[in-house]
C-alpha cells in the first residue's frame, strides 16, 4: 500500500510553518495515541504514521529531501536515456575529503543536543511593571519520560543498535557516475537517523522518550520592566536530547497603559488641570505619583503648557542605573458653563485689564498681530 503524503497526514499545506506543523502533530498525536484509543485497533498505526510524517517535516534537511523527492528514493542517481533523477551533489564532499582531508563535519545523531527554547507572554499592570512582582506561571513543555528514562523502550527492554547503519544513523551509498565513483551519505531511513531501533515501545510516551507536561515555575519580575522587554529563565525550557542540557524560557512582557500616567523610558508624564484663579494667583496643589501624593507649588502667572519636574518620582531603571523623574504639565481649563455672578466677575476683570489679554511685557496680543500685518 502506497504511503500517504506527509502533508496530507498532518493536515497542513506545503507552505506551513514549523510551528503550524508542530501544532498539527501534537493535536493528532493526542487523538491517535494508543493509550487514549485502546478500543481502536488502528490507532497505533495512525499514531506511527503521524509520528513518521512529523519527524520528516520537522527536520529541515529531511523536509527538503521530501519536498524534492517525495517518498521516492533520491539515491538512484542518473536514470536512463536523458533522465536526471535529482542526484545529491552533497556526495562530492566525500571526494573532497579523499583529496583534501577536510569536508563538512556531520552531526552525530546520538550526540547530546540542547532542548528547545520556549516563549511566554505575560501581561502586567502599569504598577506591576514599575515595582516588579513575584508570581507562578504554568508552562506546557516536553520532558524526558520518567517511565523509560528517555529511551523510548518499554521497561525491561532497551533499544537495539540499528543493524543497517551500525548505530551511526547514516548510510553510505556508492554510485558509479560519469564523474567517477561517488559515495553519498544519507540519513538511515530504518532508524530515522537515531542509530537505534525501539522494538517494544514505552506505553507512556509511545516510543518518543519524551512526554508533554504542564510545569509550574516561580518567576521574579524585576522592577522597571517595560512593554516588549523580556527576561530569560535559564534551563527552564524543553528537556535536552540524548542527555543534552535543557533549553531556556523567554518571558516577553506586555504592559497595560495607565489611565493617568504615560511612560517614556524611565520617566513618567502626566497632565494636571488647573483653573484660571490657580494659575493667575498661584497655588499649592497635590500631584499623584506612583509613590503617593506630593505637593507642588504653582507660581502666580503660570501659563498653560508649563512643565514641572518631580525628581526621582519616575521608574527605577531595570538594570539598576538610577531612577527616572515625573514630568507634570499644567493645562488651564476654560469653564464652559458660568453662572450670572461668575459672568459679571469676568466682565469686571476684563474691564480692569483693558479688555485685551496682556502678556508679561504689557503688550497686547492684538497689537502684535497689527504690527505683523503692517510689516508685510
Amino acid at each position: 500500500m502506497a504511503k500517504r503524503d506527509y502533508y496530507e497526514v498532518l493536515g497542513v499545506d506545503r507552505n506551513a510553518t514549523k510551528e503550524e506543523i508542530k501544532k498539527a502533530y501534537r493535536k493528532l498525536a493526542r487523538k491517535y495515541h494508543p493509550d487514549v484509543n485502546k478500543d481502536d485497533p488502528n490507532a497505533e498505526e495512525k499514531f506511527k504514521e503521524v509520528k513518521e510524517a512529523y519527524e520528516t517535516l520537522s527536520d529541515p534537511q529531511k523536509k527538503a529531501h521530501y519536498d524534492q523527492f517525495g517518498h521516492a528514493d533520491p539515491n538512484q542517481g542518473f536514470g536512463g536515456a536523458g533522465e536526471f533523477q535529482g542526484a545529491d551533489f552533497g556526495g562530492f564532499g566525500d571526494i573532497f575529503d579523499m583529496f583534501f582531508g577536510g569536508g563538512t563535519r556531520r552531526r552525530d545523531p546520538n550526540a547530546p543536543r540542547q532542548g528547545a527554547d520556549l516563549q511566554y507572554t505575560m501581561t502586567l499592570e502599569f504598577e506591576e511593571a514599575a515595582f516588579g512582582k513575584e508570581t507562578d506561571i504554568e508552562i506546557p513543555r516536553e520532558e524526558t519520560c520518567t517511565t523509560c528514562h528517555g529511551s523510548g523502550a518499554r521497561p525491561g527492554t532497551k533499544p537495539e543498535t540499528c543493524s543497517h547503519c551500525g548505530g551511526s544513523g547514516q548510510l553510505n551509498l556508492e554510485q558509479n557516475t560519469p564523474f567517477g565513483r561517488i559515495v553519498n551519505r544519507r540519513v538511515c531511513h530504518y532508524c530515522q537517523g537515531k542509530g537505534k531501533i525501539v522494538r517494544e515501545k514505552c506505553g507512556r510516551c509511545g516510543g518518543t522518550g519524551r512526554v508533554r507536561i504542564h510545569k509550574k515555575i516561580h518567576v521574579k519580575i524585576p522592577a522597571g520592566v517595560d512593554d516588549g522587554q523580556q527576561i530569560r529563565l535559564s534551563g527552564q525550557g524543553e528537556a535536552g536530547i540524548n542527555g543534552g542540557p535543557p533549553g531556556d524560557i523567554y518571558i516577553v512582557f506586555h504592559v497595560k497603559p495607565h489611565k493617568f500616567f504615560e511612560r517614556d523610558g524611565d520617566d513618567i508624564y502626566c497632565t494636571i488641570p488647573l483653573n484660571f484663579a490657580q494659575v493667575a494667583l498661584g497655588d499649592e496643589i497635590e500631584v499623584p505619583t506612583l509613590y503617593g501624593k506630593v505637593k507642588l507649588k504653582i507660581p502666580a502667572g503660570t501659563q498653560t503648557g508649563t512643565h514641572f519636574r518631580l525628581k526621582g518620582k519616575g521608574i527605577k531603571n531595570v538594570r539598576g542605573y538610577g531612577q527616572g523623574d515625573q514630568h507634570v504639565t499644567v493645562k488651564v481649563v476654560t469653564p464652559r458653563h458660568l453662572s450670572e455672578r461668575e459672568k459679571a466677575l469676568f466682565r469686571e476683570l476684563a474691564e480692569l485689564s483693558g479688555q485685551n489679554p496682556i502678556d508679561e511685557q504689557n503688550d497686547t496680543f492684538f497689537s502684535k498681530v497689527k504690527r505683523a500685518f503692517k510689516a508685510d
